[in-house]
């Protein structure tokens, strides 16, 4: 489904990059996946939108410092009534970053924390309903929890919004449940506990590849980095890299 007008409820529905120099990364993504981006908007603290093929794909702001936050995507979910959904994970123990919060007449965001601490996103759509295209070269593809709290998070996010969760796979050294099944499936959560209690928790966003390898060339090329060279896997050929500003993000390559 390349191209959605609005994302199921509790679906990944827009991305965002927290950055230490907005030119820097709105010229890197724009070479790399061919976006174009909107000015920042001073009504919007220097928030600003990238688009692709005249669709939104995702947004962005700067990085001022003045938290200890490093450059970073965040994901955010959609959500039918972002109030009662930021109520529901305070009571189940969230720490709510942002409170339900309106967004002019874009729509209602928030964030808040999962079991493992990992901060997701939500947003409750009014005119903007998301990034427009997905699962396709230079779009955003997949969605991928890793937490060291596997069956905490796998029941917050089904109680908090409404996942309708399928286990993928239960053996100890890969325990992994997913957001819808077959073809509908929308996000994963990893068990991280089998890679050490050193290894990474959080949300990361992969982005669509043409050709995984070529696109790793081309991140290098443009100042970013590699942190996992490409892989064949049955999901694909995958990759792990960052931008020039050091934000993570990984690609996936299907064919």
């Amino acid at each position: 489904m390349p191209q959605r007008d609005v994302a199921p409820v509790g679906a990944p529905c827009w991305i965002d990059l927290f950055t230490s120099d907005p030119d820097k990364s709105r010229a890197f993504y724009a070479e790399l996946f061919r976006w174009t981006a909107e000015e920042p908007n001073p009504e919007f603290g220097g928030y600003f939108n990238f688009h692709y093929n005249d669709r939104p794909i995702a947004g962005g702001m700067r990085n001022d410092g003045s938290t200890e936050a490093t450059d970073s995507w965040s994901v955010y979910l959609a959500v039918e009534n972002a109030e009662a959904t930021v109520n529901t994970a305070a009571k189940q123990g969230s720490d709510v970053s942002v409170p339900a919060m309106p967004v002019a007449d874009l729509g209602t965001m928030g964030v808040v924390s999962d079991p493992g601490g990992s901060r997701i996103g939500l947003w409750q759509p009014g005119t903007h309903k998301g990034f427009g295209t997905i699962d396709e070269a230079n779009a955003p593809s997949w969605f991928e929890l890793h937490t060291h709290r596997y069956d905490a998070s796998v029941a917050f996010y089904r109680d908090v919004f409404g996942w309708q969760t399928h286990v993928a796979s239960d053996v100890p050294e890969f325990r992994y449940t997913t957001l819808g099944e077959g073809e509908e499936q929308l996000a994963g959560i990893m068990d991280a506990a089998p890679f050490g209690p050193e290894h990474h928790s959080g949300w990361s966003v992969y982005f669509g590849a043409e050709d995984t390898d070529k696109t790793l060339a081309q991140i290098v090329d443009l100042g970013g980095s590699i942190i996992r060279p490409a892989e064949d896997t049955p999901y694909g050929r995958l990759a792990h890299a960052a931008d020039t500003t050091g934000a993570e993000f990984k690609l996936v390559s299907r064919s």
